[in-house]
Formats: C-alpha cells, structure tokens, sequence
C-alpha cells in the first residue's frame, strides 16, 4: 500500500530577503522557520531544504540498515546516523555523505561496511538523491 506524506512551506518576500515557514502536515509535529541566510549562512534557530534533507536520509538510511541486518540475522542494538548535507549557493546541493556507527552483536567490521553500502545504495531516499554524491563512513562501536 502506497503513502504520501505532506509537507508545506508558506514563503513571504524575496530569495534573500524572505522568509517562510515549513508545516510537517502528515505528521503535525511542528512548524519550522526558513529563508536564504539559514541555508547558505548560518542557522541562526531555522532551517533549510538540506538540512530537511540530512534528517529525511540519515533515518531512511539508518532504517534500510536495520532491516537489512536483521533480514542477514544480526539484528543491530543501536546505529548512529549523521547526514552531512553540503550546499553551494549558485551550484546547489554538491554532495551527502553518511556517517554511521553501529552496535551489531556477531558481525565483523567487513560485514557491517558492506550491509552499510547496500543501505546506502538502495534506501528510498538514496535512490531519490540519486543525482547528487553519495559518501559513507561505516563503523562498529
């Protein structure tokens, strides 16, 4: 069974000088601020698209992971994501790269690299940034 998640984003002004708010509908979470100078300066307690992005990856990522290690019978007790997402005002987004370290009882350090990779390569969100580099740091605790 197919879902759709929504979100919308009310936006006010200009690129630069605008700003706008990002509405998590689906789930009713939260509103979150946005405008140009926390996407390509700093945060300053808003958001952006990449940073939307990074949490978007970092647990679709962590998800594929934790099921691929349990379909292979090592189940993980815990995995640590991060989504470093890089952004160039004028080129876009130049590239993510995944950073996880997992607790995994009876695998090795090869095995969890390599079931890393897989969950890099397919997640759903992977493939959807599937234009843009993908890199991966993997490691056990």
């Amino acid at each position: 069974m197919a879902t759709t998640r929504i979100a919308r984003t009310a936006w006010e002004g200009s690129l630069t000088e605008g700003k706008g708010v990002v509405s998590l509908v689906t789930s009713g979470v939260g509103e979150f601020a946005v405008s140009w100078a926390s996407r390509a300066e700093a945060a300053n307690g808003k958001t952006s698209p990449e940073e939307l992005i990074a949490a978007a990856h970092s647990s679709c990522f962590s998800m594929a992971l934790s099921h691929g290690l349990t379909g292979a019978g090592t189940p993980p007790t815990l995995l640590e994501t991060q989504a470093d997402v890089t952004f160039q005002p004028g080129t876009g987004i130049t590239g993510i790269h995944l950073t996880v370290q997992g607790t995994v009882p009876g695998l090795d350090e090869a095995g969890f690299v390599k079931a890393a990779e897989d969950a890099k390569a397919n997640c759903p969100v992977s493939k959807a940034l599937s234009g843009t580099t993908i890199t991966l740091t993997a490691s056990l605790a």
